[in-house]
């Protein structure tokens, strides 16, 4: 099974940063297929990134026994509809994020792909690079002493109203979209998994955020707050910062740090900015998938943390007095 043969389901925009020029890098995979809900723009994309074949369906590219593994970037609630028929097929996934519509539907589906036996992976692609890894290592080493508070911020401006992300049929939203990541930073930081205190939204239309604010706390008494935001007057803003009772962590750009970022380290002893080198957040996490598929390597973005992160999601939109997110039809 070397190189991994992968298919993609839905023509997506987000597919060739994540998948497919991460794959000319990387020798152990390959793309070898996609399907969309139109045919013909299935073809197009297809002759656009030099992919072979093009099937009429995603249930002829499930089917396929050629293919080895499934990238599932459609929109969110269909994650985990797609995600289990290609568990079923007996196909590895990796699959876009939010892993699923909700923390109900994630279980179902974490608990098939151990069944399974199957790789399924959260494609949380920046936990795969080294800042991430510098990240935490900064707070276990306690160079900023005690954690007392940390804060995420994912805030990006999407102002297309009609963007398939402001759509609440499937399972769109701020929290959803931005938030996970927000969420994710902030219990990869901690180590632990947060309660919700409380929870404010501004909607784009009934029941959908635009922007989320949301304060959480932890059982050993330290805090965090999550901000996010697809339009409101936070516009761009993507960072986190950790505070100790001995200084104070700062990170620019954690999610995409291969175009820029910036570690910070501050403590009564001064300050240090430090740049972790590396290609795209993508490679790393191919790398990581092709090896977990192949040799047994290691997965970061496991279904337990993905369970994990849609429980917070949907604790967050419980908090604000929005409905919890469904799978779509």
């Amino acid at each position: 099974m070397s190189p991994l043969r992968i298919g993609i389901l839905g023509a997506a925009k987000i597919a060739p940063a994540a998948l497919i020029r991460p794959a000319r890098e990387v020798p152990d995979a390959e793309v070898v297929s996609v399907a969309a809900r139109d045919p013909e723009r299935a073809r197009q994309f297809a002759d656009k990134h030099g992919i072979d074949r093009v099937h009429p369906t995603y249930e002829a590219l499930i089917g396929d026994p050629d293919i080895d593994a499934v990238y599932n970037p459609l929109p969110n609630g269909l994650h985990g509809r797609w995600t289990l028929a290609a568990i079923a097929a007996g196909k590895h996934v990796l699959c876009e994020k939010p892993f699923t519509a909700n923390a109900n539907e994630a279980a179902t589906v974490a608990r098939a792909g151990d069944e399974a036996g199957l790789v399924v992976m959260e494609a949380f692609h920046y936990r795969h690079h080294p800042l991430a890894a510098r990240m935490r290592e900064v707070v276990d080493q306690g160079l900023i002493g005690e954690v007392r508070h940390i804060e995420a911020w994912m805030c990006f401006p999407l102002p297309n109203r009609r963007d398939i992300r402001y759509r609440l049929d499937l399972a769109g939203g701020a929290t959803m979209d931005a938030g996970c990541y927000a969420l994710n930073m902030i219990r990869f930081m901690a180590g632990s998994e947060p309660e919700v205190v409380s929870a404010r939204a501004k909607l784009s239309s009934p029941g959908v955020d635009r922007a989320m604010v949301a304060d959480l706390s932890f059982a050993d008494g330290r805090t965090a707050r999550m901000h996010t935001s697809m339009w409101s007057s936070e516009v761009l803003r993507i960072g986190v910062r950790v505070t100790g009772d001995g200084g104070e962590l700062r990170v620019l750009n954690p999610v995409a740090p291969q175009h820029y970022h910036r570690l910070a380290v501050r403590t009564p002893a001064g300050k240090r900015v430090e740049h972790i080198a590396g290609p795209s957040t993508y490679q790393y996490q191919l790398e990581h998938f092709t090896a977990a598929v192949l040799a047994g390597g290691p997965v970061i973005t496991t279904t337990a943390d993905a369970v994990a992160n849609m429980a917070a999601v949907d604790a967050v939109y419980a908090a604000a007095g929005l409905p919890v997110r469904e799978p779509s039809t």
